[in-house]
C-alpha cells in the first residue's frame, strides 16, 4: 500500500518539481544529466524510464519507435526539449544509440516469439536436415541408422521420434541447439560426455530445451535488458539470444556438477535454483553474461 502510494505521489508530483528545480539549477533537461552522468546499460535503462514515465506524447512514444524511424524520433525530442545541437552536440549520438538498444529489445523479443511458435514439421525438409545436422555435429562418428531410432536417446531425446520433444519451445530449440553444437563443438562433446555420468547425468537435448524456455521467459520478462544494453552496443539480435543461450548450456551443466543432485528426479528443483542464480546476476546494472572458455 504505502509503495503503491509513493509510486502515484512520486509520478504525479514530486517527480514533476524534482526535474523542473534541476532544469533551473543546471540549465539542462533530465535526458542530457543522465548522459552527462551514466554510461552502459544503467544510461539505457534510464533513459528508456524518463522517456516512459514523460507526461509529453512525443516522449513517450519514443519507447514505441521501430528502427527506421530511429533518426527522425531523435530531432522530434531534440526540438521538443529546446535542445541546441550545437550546444550539446554529444546528445543526438548518444540518444539514437538509447533508441536502437530500446527499440532492438522488443524487436528481439518479436522475433524470438516467431521462432518459437513454429513448431517443428517432419514434412519440412528444412527442419528434417536441421535435425540431422544436430545429430551429426554431435556423433560425428556414429551414423543415425534411420530417421525413427532408439539412438536419439544417446543425444538426450526422450522418444524414437525427437519432434515431439520440441513442442514447448517450437523450432527455437532445435535452432539453439544446432547452434551451441556448431559454435562451440568441443563444448558440446564434452557436455554431452558428461550428460552420460552414471550417477549425475541427465537428457542433454531435454535439457537443451528446457534452457530455450528460461532465456526465452528472461528475454520475455525484461530481466535480460542490462545484459543485452551492456553486451550489444546497438542493436540486439538473435544472434545475441543464441549467445546468451550458451551460456546458460555451459552455467548450467557446471551448476548441475558442482551441486552434485541425488537424482534426476530433482532436476526441477535444481533448475529452479539455477533460474534464480541467473536472475540475481542481471539485476547487477554492469552485468554481460557471456561465455568465456
Amino acid at each position: 500500500m504505502f509503495v503503491s502510494l509513493w509510486e502515484f505521489f512520486y509520478g504525479h508530483f514530486f517527480r514533476f518539481w524534482m526535474k523542473w528545480l534541476l532544469r533551473q539549477m543546471t540549465g539542462k533537461c533530465e535526458l542530457q544529466r543522465i548522459f552527462d552522468t551514466y554510461v552502459g546499460a544503467q544510461r539505457t535503462h534510464r533513459i528508456e524510464n524518463s522517456l516512459t514515465y514523460s507526461k509529453n506524447k512525443v516522449l513517450q512514444k519514443a519507447t514505441l519507435v521501430v528502427q527506421s524511424e530511429v533518426d527522425k524520433c531523435v530531432e522530434d525530442i531534440m526540438k521538443e526539449k529546446n535542445i541546441n545541437p550545437e550546444k550539446d552536440a554529444s546528445f543526438k549520438i548518444c540518444m539514437k544509440a538509447c533508441l536502437l538498444q530500446i527499440s532492438g529489445y522488443k524487436q528481439l523479443y518479436l522475433d524470438v516469439e516467431s521462432v518459437r511458435k513454429k513448431p517443428y514439421d517432419s514434412d519440412n525438409m528444412q527442419h528434417e536436415k536441421l535435425l540431422l545436422k544436430l545429430w551429426n555435429l554431435l556423433m560425428p562418428t556414429k551414423t543415425l541408422k534411420a530417421r525413427i531410432s532408439k539412438q536419439w536417446a544417446d543425444i538426450g531425446f526422450q522418444g524414437d521420434d525427437p519432434k515431439t520433444d520440441f513442442r514447448g519451445m517450437g523450432i527455437l530449440g532445435l535452432i539453439n541447439l544446432v547452434y551451441f553444437s556448431e559454435n562451440y563443438t568441443s563444448e558440446a562433446h564434452q557436455i554431452l560426455s558428461r550428460s552420460n555420468h552414471p550417477k549425475l547425468g541427465y537428457s542433454y537435448a531435454i535439457v537443451g530445451i528446457n534452457l530455450t524456455e528460461m532465456a526465452y521467459s528472461l528475454l520475455k520478462s525484461e530481466a535480460l535488458k542490462f545484459h543485452l544494453y551492456n553486451f550489444v552496443p546497438g542493436v540486439p539480435t538473435m544472434e545475441h539470444f543464441h549467445q546468451f543461450y550458451c551460456y546458460l548450456v555451459y552455467e548450467f551443466d557446471k551448476f548441475w556438477f558442482e551441486e552434485k543432485p541425488e537424482s534426476i528426479m530433482y532436476f526441477n528443483i535444481y533448475r529452479e535454483k539455477f533460474h534464480e542464480k541467473i536472475k540475481g546476476l542481471l539485476l547487477d546494472c554492469n552485468v554481460s553474461l557471456t561465455l568465456k572458455i
